[in-house]
């Protein structure tokens, strides 16, 4: 998302794109059913936890690790394969992205680094820093043309100053646009898949909108599959009105789908189930 010539708040301009105003009202009220349910007054930790496990292993499919939720739950060593390591990576990157909700809003970029730090363990020198030009990106799953280092830099920090400086656009929205400039600049040697998740449910979570972070968005992108993800996305990067729109509702819907899976665990827990 460029930002050069735009308005002062040019995410909040995104909030009258068609449907989304419509989106970003369905998930609030999405989000408010499941927070007003019964089980969540008395065992919202569990919720939490849940949530989180779900997500990992949801943001791990559509990464090309799509493990059962039971065998993501059995296991405690992620050495072993490719894809054991993307499932890791990806539980890490849940646990760690509730540690930095206070420092994304002040030092975004020092978030993702840690971000990538953490997803990325036992790699050496290309830790935690934005990729440098002429270094490949081991991002299989997402095709689009690759920025060069320079334009990565550039919009990297545009992003960090629309984050930084605030502003009124709907959490739905600022969360999309993270996690699509993020898909779209792939600003990592690897990881960006997960690392662009990962800041999604950050905004989410510190933006109050999903403050215990029992909505997990991750779920629902890969419920809704990688096809749709991936066709969601060009639209994202073409730019256009109608593009951006359809990816801020891709997002929404995804977001439904993780309230819907977690008002499903509170009826579990509430029969006795789980």
């Amino acid at each position: 998302m460029s930002t050069t010539g735009a308005s002062a708040d040019p995410l909040a301009t995104l909030g009258s794109l068609p449907g989304v105003a419509e989106s970003v009202e369905s998930v609030r009220k999405a989000v408010d059913r499941v927070y007003g349910h019964r089980v969540m007054r008395r065992r919202s930790n569990a919720i939490t936890s849940e949530a989180a496990l779900r997500g990992a292993r949801g943001s791990a499919a559509l990464s090309g690790a799509d493990w059962a939720l039971e065998e993501v739950r059995r296991r405690t060593d992620f050495s072993g394969d490719d894809e054991a390591r993307v499932v890791g990576a990806s539980l890490r990157l849940t646990a760690e992205a509730g540690q930095l909700l206070s420092i994304w809003r002040q030092s975004p970029l020092r978030v993702l680094a840690r971000l990538h730090l953490v997803a990325a363990a036992g790699k050496t020198d290309e830790l935690g820093r934005p990729r440098q030009a002429g270094e490949p990106v081991d991002e299989p799953l997402v095709e689009l043309p690759l920025p060069d280092a320079a334009e990565v830099s550039g919009r990297l920090e545009g992003l960090s100053q629309l984050i930084i400086a605030g502003g009124s656009a709907p959490a739905l929205v600022t969360a999309a646009v993270v996690h699509g400039e993020l898909l779209a600049l792939r600003p990592f040697v690897s990881h960006n898949g997960l690392v662009a998740r990962a800041a999604e449910r950050i905004v989410l979570i510190g933006s109050g909108l999903d403050p215990k972070a029992v909505c997990p968005a991750e779920v629902g992108h890969a419920e809704l599959g990688r096809a749709a993800y991936l066709a969601a996305l060009d639209g994202y990067v073409s730019g256009t009105p109608e593009g951006m729109a359809a990816w801020i509702v891709h997002c929404g819907r995804a977001v439904e789908l993780g309230v819907r899976e977690s008002t499903a665990v509170c009826e579990a827990l509430q029969r006795g189930a789980a």
